[in-house]
């Protein structure tokens, strides 16, 4: 993509209405169908001038902390990559080793890390009902900070992965969906099956599957959630999904059949997640530390996930899709059939198949990321970012 096509793409963000500055990135639903288009255009806009050799460094000195209450590969390295490419020092906060675990405060520990701060990505999935809460807990925090003039500045907060919503996969998802078919619009009328599948855990988050039909029902795709009965979402998730779709134009339906949702479909996104109800149950085990009740659940939960080890994304699934060459998607690592377990979400050799195809829905994560960082910071995005094209730094010297 040259210089050219980069200047296009920027009057094109020029034209979006858009209200992002000094708000956080929780969840996708509460942007605005332009906004969401706009953090695509951005970042396409940053990738392409990183092709281009362009330094898109917007902030001479800096810090994003990068606070991870759970484990994470991808998503961990993106959020460094995206901070990185703004050109933010990124700072992990280490609760066992911080103040933290002595009583500080969320608000006091909002505060304290913000000085200089200007990001704040959170990953906070475990607990159902709390993720989502704690975010907004910090950012209550910053708002109070800022207003005090403890803080000279509010630092963005970008959800980096919550008990509600993963927006920074869903966003990075559909991001290689519009390359892939060639468009936002292009995507209007797609099938696309969002699956339970099986999994040999059970503890997985129920967010990455509602971000995806979050954030699918804003587009006018066809909506397909299956999975077996009792493995349900977060209901008030699943009832905004269907209006999302109706006011789009699309559909939304439920089947507890996977071959009902693989017949026919653009797209096919077979990803295990625990029960809600389960979830539930975890809560208050996992407060009160009580391994025996944990243990016990995990014990049931583990037998009624084998009940269905048919859900699998098998070789003869995938033939039931549109011409037997719908597009596999996973967020990963998924559990791969006698690769990485017994018996799993999907057969080895349809991964093996898709495996860049998967890789590259994961290159997208940082430049959403980033986006998601520079239209929480900057009122004028677009001259933003023509004044850097302008000046034209190089990101690496004699290229």
């Amino acid at each position: 993509m040259d210089t050219a096509s980069i200047r296009s793409m920027i009057e094109q963000l020029r034209g979006k209405r858009i209200a992002m500055v000094n708000k956080d990135f929780l969840l996708t639903w509460e942007k605005t169908l332009e906004e969401i288009e706009a953090t695509f255009l951005v970042a396409d806009i940053l990738r392409a001038m990183r092709e281009q050799n362009m330094s898109p460094r917007v902030f001479d000195s800096g810090i994003a902390v990068s606070n991870f209450r759970d484990n994470s590969t991808r998503t961990r390295f993106s959020f460094a990559s995206a901070c990185n490419l703004l050109g933010l020092y990124v700072q992990d906060l280490d609760e066992g080793k911080s103040q933290i675990a002595h009583g500080e405060t969320v608000r006091e520990t909002a505060n304290m890390i913000s000085f200089l701060t200007e990001a704040i990505g959170i990953r906070d999935d475990m607990y159902l009902g709390e993720g989502d809460k704690y975010q907004r807990e910090v950012a209550h925090a910053l708002d109070d900070g800022v207003a005090a003039n403890v803080l000279p500045s509010r630092p963005v907060i970008v959800n980096l992965q919550s008990d509600i919503d993963h927006p920074t996969q869903s966003m990075a998802d559909f991001l290689h969906l519009v390359h892939y078919f060639g468009g936002l619009e292009a995507l209007k009328g797609k099938k696309i099956a969002m699956s339970w599948a099986y999994s040999p855990s059970y503890g997985k988050p129920l967010s990455v599957p509602q971000g995806v039909i979050g954030l699918a029902s804003r587009f006018g795709m066809d909506i397909v959630l299956a999975h077996p009965k009792g493995y349900d979402l977060i209901p008030e998730v699943v009832e905004m999904t269907k209006k999302q779709a109706i006011a789009s134009g699309g559909n939304f339906s439920y089947t507890d059949s996977m071959d009902e949702a693989f017949k026919d479909a653009d797209i096919v996104y077979p990803k295990s997640w625990a029960p809600y109800d389960v979830m539930l149950r975890r809560v208050p085990l996992l407060h009160a530390g009580d391994k025996d009740g944990l243990r016990e659940l995990e014990k049931e939960a583990l037998a009624n996930n084998a009940r269905f080890k048919d859900w699998e994304c098998t070789e003869e699934k995938m033939k039931l899709t549109k011409n037997g060459k719908a597009l596999y998607m996973h967020c990963l690592p998924a559990d791969i059939t006698d690769v990485s377990c017994e018996a799993g979400e999907v057969a080895a050799s349809v991964f093996d198949r898709y495996r860049d195809h998967t890789y590259r829905e994961a290159s997208y994560k940082p430049y959403i990321i980033a986006a998601m960082i520079l239209l929480g910071k900057f009122g004028k995005p677009a001259d933003l970012l023509e004044s850097i094209v302008a000046c034209a730094t190089s990101r690496i010297f004699g290229r």
